[in-house]
């Protein structure tokens, strides 16, 4: 996750300026204009696409692993959720023309908690896009009933875990690898 380096400024969303294709407009706290909207089934070319933007370090923290490459099959299951139970919003910047971000909602089987991952445009870190996407995917659990939203981050992701530190979320250690950290945050679902 990027950091969205919001020091010195807070951030500002437009929400609720949909625009009719199931997407939204949000702003970042440095003025850069967002398209969110869910992801469809044709939407794997321009998702490796971007995956090609991201640093190898990005991609091990989006993944968890060392990946050089995201694959077919991986590409596939972000692509074709259910858009309930899992969702992915696709970021958008230019006028719609430039995937710059991805974050996906899971949740668990009796929907009360859910996990995000987010990954940043390499050119479009440290602008709020991370910021802004944690807080609209935090808006979407709530209004979807999870409880608990969560963040598995490598130790080694100072950033990501420091913004969401700063949204609220508490760290603790994740059991069975110590190289991972469990990031946590309760929220107040509003169909509860």
């Amino acid at each position: 996750m990027d950091n969205g380096n919001r020091r010195g400024g807070a951030s500002v969303s437009v929400t609720g300026e949909n625009t009719g294709a199931g997407g939204i407009y949000l702003r970042t706290r440095t003025g850069l204009s967002l398209y969110v909207r869910p992801v469809r089934h044709d939407d794997e070319q321009v998702l490796a696409e971007f995956f090609k933007h991201l640093t190898p370090q990005d991609l091990r923290f989006r993944f968890l692993g060392g990946i050089h490459e995201v694959s077919h099959e991986r590409l596939i299951s972000m692509t074709h959720v259910d858009h309930r139970r899992t969702e992915n919003f696709l970021v958008f910047s230019e006028g719609g023309k430039v995937l710059i971000a991805s974050a996906m909602l899971a949740r668990n089987s009796s929907g009360t908690e859910a996990e995000v991952a987010i990954a940043v445009h390499a050119d479009y870190r440290h602008k709020g896009v991370a910021w802004e996407m944690l807080r609209h995917v935090a808006r979407d659990a709530e209004a979807k009933g999870v409880k608990i939203l969560q963040s598995i981050e490598s130790r080694e992701n100072h950033e990501a875990i420091e913004l969401e530190r700063e949204q609220g979320f508490v760290a603790k250690a994740y059991p069975d690898d110590e190289t991972l950290v469990l990031i946590q945050k309760e929220l107040r679902p509003s169909n509860a």
